[in-house]
């Protein structure tokens, strides 16, 4: 006789939104890793712009010039500040999408132990039903030579 679990279709449910969270957390943290991407690359422009101005005050600039870099540093600001908050959220996103992991981890181990608790007494109950018939085989026997 073979074990069937009665409740496997909800294991097996278990397991793929398992799976799926893992690539909802997959997704978020490449999220994650490109805003903090984007924000090092305003960083480093806005450096590149400050290391511009300091190299071009030794030079002569106009003043027209040197307004249009500071609006473009002001504009990197800002730019760096958004770009902050977006890595703030991606970072909260990751965090709720590793809790939710952990749930939907949680509740498949759950279901799995349950799963294994009956295959174990059913195994159990298999050992007990073979035993049984082996001893009424041996009860028979000698039932049979004692005539």
């Amino acid at each position: 006789m073979r074990f069937t679990y009665h409740f496997q279709k909800v294991v097996d449910l278990k397991s793929t939104e398992k799976t799926q969270a893992e690539w909802l957390l997959s997704s978020a943290i490449g999220k994650l890793k490109s805003e903090e991407q984007h924000l090092m690359e305003l960083v480093q422009d806005k450096e590149d712009m400050l290391q511009g101005i300091s190299s071009s005050s030794q030079q002569s600039l106009s003043a027209a010039n040197l307004q249009e870099m500071n609006r473009y540093i002001h504009y990197l600001d800002e730019c760096i500040s958004r770009k902050n908050n977006d890595v703030a959220y991606a970072q909260v996103n990751v965090k709720k999408n590793q809790d939710y992991l952990n749930d939907k981890m949680l509740d498949e181990k759950v279901w799995m132990e349950a799963r294994e608790k009956a295959k174990m007494h059913f195994q159990q109950e298999m050992l007990l039903r073979e035993q049984n018939e082996l001893d009424e085989m041996a009860t028979v026997r000698f039932a049979v030579k004692a005539r």
